[in-house]
């Protein structure tokens, strides 16, 4: 764990880490010291040296394919819809560098093959782990994991707050929905889909 405070720090999760942590370090302190505070106090010295960084390397392992879960997938010959609603959302914007938060809602048609259940949590993670924004992620989300699992369709919805919004701007906590659709998604499975979303937000 990175314990050093003469700017050799290193990674606490050295595999995943591919951030240049002097970097960080030096735009954090002048971050600090350009909105007027002193880097150097004692109370301000672990925010740059060591605990900004640190959470910068976790919040973006998403850009880093070394950290993407493995999706194992396993033969199957039911075609039956596969849903998975309610999953937590935390990723940062790409403009103001703020979280955004919210859920993620997915489903789709195996074509011969289906997913453990937990992975697609942790796919939807390593995936909002990034600088991005809502519509890319939704996107990308949908996209990769139709390519992962070779699924005949995908339905991604993402609901979210941002921050960039709340804290600034019109300064309201909006909640903004997204959707994308990848492969072939018949009007049935999109309406199992809704109610499932729905009976998750009701509950």
């Amino acid at each position: 764990m990175p314990g050093d405070t003469n700017g050799e720090l290193q990674s606490t999760s050295e595999s995943f880490s591919e951030i240049d942590w002097e970097k960080a370090q030096e735009g954090t302190r002048l971050l600090l010291e350009a909105v007027g505070a002193d880097s150097d106090q004692e109370h301000l010295q672990d925010t740059w040296q060591r605990r900004v960084p640190q959470a910068f390397e976790t919040l973006t392992e998403g850009h880093r394919e070394v950290a993407k879960p493995t999706m194992r997938t396993f033969p199957s010959e039911d075609t039956s819809t596969v849903i998975k609603t309610g999953i937590p959302v935390y990723s940062l914007c790409e403009h103001h560098l703020l979280p955004y938060y919210g859920t993620a809602h997915v489903a789709y048609v195996p074509n011969g093959a289906v997913v453990g259940l937990s992975k697609l949590p942790r796919y939807i993670r390593w995936q909002s782990r990034r600088l991005t924004m809502q519509e890319s992620l939704t996107r990308d989300i949908a996209e990769g994991l139709r390519t992962e699992i070779g699924a005949t369709g995908v339905i991604v919805e993402l609901t979210a707050t941002h921050l960039c919004e709340a804290m600034r701007g019109v300064e309201r906590a909006t909640e903004t929905t997204t959707r994308a659709v990848e492969g072939q998604v018949t009007d049935a499975v999109k309406r199992q889909f809704e109610r499932a979303i729905d009976k998750n937000t009701r509950s």
